[in-house]
């Protein structure tokens, strides 16, 4: 599994990404883990490189893809 982190975002704190699986993982500071499934390999590697995580993930990944929340994690802000 690939992974990035967001240092300077406000919303997302880090990325995983499963090529097997097409699955994208997304650490968000507030709400914790989600999981967005059939997610190809050049938008992870786009939004590792983006000016702004949260820009890039409304833009590309909210609503374009079937998610499902990771209800273990539960939050993991400051």
């Amino acid at each position: 599994m690939q992974v990035c982190r967001f240092d300077t975002s406000s919303i997302i704190d880090r990325a995983g990404y499963d090529d097997d699986a097409q699955l994208l993982c997304l650490r968000f500071l507030d709400t914790g883990c989600y999981f967005y499934f059939g997610v190809p390999r050049d938008l992870f590697d786009a939004m590792c490189v983006a000016d702004s995580a949260g820009r890039f993930f409304n833009e590309h990944i909210k609503g374009h893809f079937r998610f499902e929340r990771d209800l273990d994690q539960r939050r993991f802000g400051p």
